[in-house]
């Protein structure tokens, strides 16, 4: 392993973390997919980043073939809905922006880095990246604040007039209200994973 390869997976676990990114994607497989969609092999300078348009496998074969990381083909769907998916959702990456009308379970689906964040990325190691990264982040909400709007608004009471129901309502409605609050924080909680794919 160069030591440009070591160093651009730590300088692009670094960026996640500028980027708000969550704690699960500040890890070496999330690195890797962000040096891919950026094309950015070990010997290439921040600023030579590019935007192809890459699936999961392709992903996984790019950092085994310039990073000389081995993944299990197995571990597609960790690729993607551990790192892919929050990627999206934080709007660095794009999901078939060749034909957005491809059928969700296509073989063909691809994903690209979103221009605007290309343009951030070209600036990384240089001294205009504090000013873009602080111009980039006033403009978008980071996924780590986004997610922890979603738990607050958990936290929201709801008062029901429980005066105007009957006794025998009051406690089917109670329950019901703690079943739905219940599913709905399960689906917010990041799964925890015991080891990195």
């Amino acid at each position: 392993m160069t030591n440009n390869t070591h160093d651009h997976i730590t300088e692009a676990t670094a960026i996640l973390v500028s980027l708000g990114l969550p704690r699960a994607q500040q890890n070496e497989r999330s690195a890797l997919c962000l040096l891919a969609l950026l094309n950015l092999t070990p010997n290439r300078l921040w600023s030579m980043a590019e935007a192809p348009l890459m699936g999961i496998t392709p992903i996984m074969n790019w950092a085994r073939e310039h990073y000389q990381r081995e993944y299990a083909p197995n571990t597609r769907e960790t690729f993607r809905r551990q790192t892919i998916h929050q990627f999206m959702a934080a709007g660095i990456a794009l999901y078939n922006p060749d034909e957005p009308d491809r059928p969700v379970n296509s073989p063909k689906t691809v994903y690209q880095i979103e221009p605007t964040t290309l343009a951030l990325l070209r600036s990384y190691n240089t001294p205009v990246w504090r000013n873009k990264l602080s111009h980039y982040l006033a403009q978008r909400e980071t996924l780590v604040a986004r997610y922890a709007q979603a738990r607050e608004q958990n936290r929201i009471p709801v008062k029901i007039a429980l005066d105007r129901i009957q006794a025998k309502d009051k406690s089917a409605l109670i329950q019901s209200s703690y079943a739905e609050h219940t599913a709905f924080t399960s689906k917010l909680k990041p799964r925890r994973h015991s080891s990195e794919a």
